[in-house]
């Protein structure tokens, strides 16, 4: 059992990494394919055209700062 268990945490540590390359990817491919791609930067939402334009959507709210293992109640 101990074998999965590290498998699974092995796993687990990638993900974060892994997430981040397919996200990458598929707006590439959006773009390529003359679609638009919504992103965050900075405390906004912005739009991103193949053309290079960006334009900004809206203003959002700061992330929550969060540590491992925490937990937070959504309301």
């Amino acid at each position: 059992m101990a074998d999965q268990e590290n498998i699974i945490l092995d796993l687990e540590s990638q993900f974060p990494a892994m997430s981040g390359v397919a996200f990458t990817e598929a707006s590439k491919q959006m773009l390529a394919a003359g679609q638009s791609v919504l992103q965050t930067d900075q405390g906004a939402i912005y739009r991103f055209f193949p053309d290079g334009r960006r334009v900004r959507v809206k203003d959002i709210e700061p992330s929550t700062p969060v540590t491992p293992g925490q937990k937070i109640n959504i309301r």
